[in-house]
């Protein structure tokens, strides 16, 4: 296994190591690396998410909501406050797509998977208030997966003349995914903060990082994205 693997054995404790091998023995999982121009994206970080307070993941499903994370989503809150605060300090554009209130009507196919998504309260589909977006940031009402999906986010991204995409929220196999896949069709740079994506269960965390470093973003610690975030706000500051 390469040093790179070993370093990143956290999230990758779900994966076989002979599965690792097989990667890397591919070529899969070069790196892409970061642009001169990044946007973050904070994806579904609403109350539907995580759950009205921090909660054991059942507890939360029970009493709050159907699709709440509970505790895995409260875990990643404080990073990626740590992260917005970061964006905000080098002058970044911030992007919010986020789930738009589904009737009946708006279930698609996922109703048929779930048809409990339609049952969610108004409370549930505002912003996690410390995380919540500015008014000066974009916000994408989506009604799928991909935050690219018939949506403008392309455009937006186009006009601010955005490279790298710096992708935050959940679920890490769900929306997160589907992003990244999108924004790797699209060409843009896609990095992954490990701490501030969150998923129901540790399985599809896993899993859903190592193949998205793998094929289509660069996975690393939040900390490496915040230090590059404050290189580029000294590079960006007018000189004295």
């Amino acid at each position: 296994m390469s040093k790179r693997a070993e370093d990143r054995r956290s999230w990758l404790a779900s994966i076989p190591g002979e599965d690792l091998d097989v990667y890397e023995l591919s070529g899969f999982g070069g790196e892409s690396g970061f642009g001169d121009r990044p946007a973050l994206l904070v994806i579904d970080v609403q109350y539907r998410t995580a759950g009205d307070t921090p909660a054991p993941i059942r507890e939360a499903i029970t009493t709050m909501y159907p699709t709440a994370c509970g505790d895995r989503a409260w875990s990643a809150i404080p990073h990626i406050a740590s992260l917005i605060k970061a964006a905000r300090g080098a002058g970044i554009p911030i992007v919010y797509p986020y789930v738009a209130p589904k009737k009946a009507i708006d279930a698609g196919r996922f109703g048929s998977i779930n048809p409990q998504v339609t049952s969610i309260s108004g409370r549930g589909y505002e912003f996690v208030a410390e995380v919540a977006p500015h008014e000066s940031d974009v916000l994408l009402p989506k009604r799928h997966a991909s935050a690219f999906f018939g949506t403008a986010l392309v455009s937006y991204l186009v006009d601010f003349g955005v490279d790298t995409v710096i992708l935050a929220g959940c679920t890490t196999s769900g929306c997160i995914r589907a992003t990244a896949v999108d924004a790797f069709s699209y060409n843009f740079r896609t990095i992954v903060p490990t701490e501030c994506v969150y998923d129901r269960i540790q399985a599809s965390h896993d899993v859903g990082l190592f193949d998205l470093d793998a094929k289509y973003a660069d996975v690393m610690p939040t900390e490496v994205v915040i230090d590059r975030l404050r290189e580029l706000r000294q590079s960006t500051a007018p000189s004295r």
